[in-house]
């Protein structure tokens, strides 16, 4: 008698410690981050890396783990990566990748498995169209085509008449001359080179030759990160005395220090985080911007913001609106959870993050308008504020 009701408790204690477990399993949401830390993208990673440790522990009452991996700007990488956090730690939501390839990579393993994601990556192809992969897939940064108007703006007023491109051989070059190359040739901006170069180049000197014997009023670098330093400086040192102009590829103190004095005088679009200290009080961006660099200098040092960090604390930012709702169809770690975690995200309506004001909507999984940019220039090896883009 004695043994049977010993074996009986026994059960009886394991199955509460089974369901305990079980409750805890589904006590917390999950997020699941591949980004750049290293490779040829790792200065923009890094800031998006450091960022996650900032981002909340505990939203409506349940606690978030961040499970962060490192892809090294590779895209088969970042597919393992996003099937290991999916098939293994059963995450709720994906985050990344830093570049663009890598994001496309990822979009296939979330819509595949009815997870939803944020990318880090700016290209427009990531979320557009909203078809039935691309309804599970969001995205913090500014899409090319905004940026582009922006740039394509600045060179009318500047008087530019012709303009050389080189940009990555990626799916990031390619969306830019993509985008770009319409809007020169409805704007009558004649494109008189149209150049390519690899993330991990150590030279471009072929290129740029081509690109100076045309002879352009300017030219537009669309790189990302430290790489996108390459061309410029060899720009200069082969004497192009034109207008250049960067992406907001570049935003990000490294690649101030990378490119150095051959900056100087370079003109970009940038989210309002890059400046946020010198938007006037009135924009309605600066105190959520401002919030983002607090937190981030706090933790590493005056002068350590990064736009692209600011991609990752937007991502956090979305999150943190959207479950709230989604908690209430779902519990963390199910299929109904996941699914109503893309429905709230979609449905976000005027949140205010570091780079803008999002409103998104089934054709719209970015949700900025013209408040998500500013036009400057680099000067005296900072940045400094142009005003609003046009």
């Amino acid at each position: 008698m004695k043994k049977a009701w010993l074996g009986t408790t026994l059960s009886a204690l394991m199955t509460v410690a089974l369901a305990a477990s079980y409750g805890s399993a589904f006590a917390q949401i999950k997020v699941g981050v591949s980004v750049s830390a290293t490779g040829p993208a790792a200065s923009l990673g890094i800031p998006e890396k450091n960022t996650f440790p900032l981002l909340p522990k505990e939203i409506a009452g349940q606690k978030v783990q961040y499970i962060v991996l490192d892809d090294a700007t590779d895209s088969t990488t970042a597919v393992k990566n996003a099937r290991k956090l999916i098939s293994e730690e059963k995450v709720d939501l994906l985050i990344g990748s830093t570049a663009v390839p890598g994001s496309l990579a990822m979009s296939d393993v979330a819509a595949e498995s009815g997870t939803p994601m944020i990318s880090m990556a700016a290209s427009a192809s990531l979320v557009e169209p909203v078809d039935a992969k691309r309804r599970w897939i969001f995205k913090t940064p500014q899409n090319d085509s905004q940026m582009a108007t922006a740039i394509v703006a600045h060179m009318l007023d500047a008087g530019v008449k012709s303009v050389a491109f080189i940009g990555f051989s990626d799916a990031y070059g390619e969306g830019w001359y993509r985008e770009f190359s319409k809007l020169a040739e409805l704007r009558k901006i004649k494109i008189v080179a149209n150049e390519r170069f690899a993330r991990p180049d150590t030279s471009v000197t072929g290129q740029v030759l081509k690109i100076v014997s045309a002879n352009p009023d300017a030219v537009l670098i669309a790189g990302a990160g430290t790489p996108a330093a390459l061309p410029q400086k060899t720009l200069k040192e082969r004497g192009y005395k034109g207008k250049i102009y960067q992406t907001h590829g570049v935003a990000n103190n490294d690649f101030l220090r990378v490119c150095g004095k051959d900056c100087e005088g370079t003109y970009l679009p940038a989210g309002p985080l890059l400046v946020a200290e010198q938007l006037p009080d009135s924009n309605p961006v600066k105190k959520s911007a401002m919030a983002y660099r607090t937190a981030y200098e706090k933790a590493y040092g005056a002068g350590s913001i990064s736009t692209f960090g600011g991609h990752a604390w937007d991502a956090g930012m979305l999150l943190g609106a959207a479950a709230p709702q989604a908690l209430k169809k779902g519990k963390p770690g199910t299929p109904e959870f996941r699914a109503a975690l893309r429905d709230d995200i979609e449905a976000i309506k005027n949140l205010p993050v570091s780079q803008g004001i999002v409103n998104m909507s089934p054709t719209d999984h970015v949700g900025f308008d013209q408040r998500s940019r500013v036009m400057v220039e680099i000067v005296n090896g900072k940045w400094k504020l142009l005003g609003a883009a046009q």
